[in-house]
């Protein structure tokens, strides 16, 4: 499992030119299921995202979690980030789950975040969307369930 997770200010998502889904302050979160994925991936990524620590405290350091600083989730799924560009040009995506099991994973991300006391909001499933944000810092976290050592 991958998650791309970007500090914002502020971040939406819209389908065929609405909005469906906004945040203020948190993470806008890519989340990709890779077909060998299992509840123990979720689980690592749930944990590390419901605690990372990349908002600043009083000292300027990052510190902070998005529970110290009440923030939160705008979750995507985006099976293209195990897109594989190794051999040519156009992206192979025979890693990223079947649709099936990509969105019952996410519904369970989804799940387990708002378990944690997380505000979820979320893109729409298998779906053309349109994502802007306000990175702040800029601060982007790349998770690999597979890089845990």
């Amino acid at each position: 499992m991958r998650a791309v997770i970007q500090k914002v200010e502020n971040s939406q998502v819209s389908v065929e030119g609405e909005v469906i889904s906004k945040i203020s302050k948190g993470f806008m979160v890519l989340l990709a299921i890779k077909d060998t994925d299992t509840k123990e991936d979720l689980e690592y990524i749930k944990r590390k995202i419901a605690n990372l620590r990349i908002f600043e405290d009083e000292d300027g350091k990052l510190n902070l979690s998005l529970k110290d600083v009440g923030g939160e989730i705008l979750l995507i799924s985006q099976f293209t980030l195990y897109g594989d560009v190794r051999k040519g040009n156009r992206p192979s995506f025979t890693q990223s789950a079947k649709a099936s099991k990509a969105d019952e994973y996410y519904r369970l991300m989804i799940e387990e975040l708002e378990k944690e006391g997380l505000n979820v909001k979320t893109g729409k499933f298998q779906t053309h969307m349109k994502v802007s944000l306000i990175n702040d810092g800029p601060v982007t976290i790349l998770l690999d369930s597979e890089r845990i050592l």
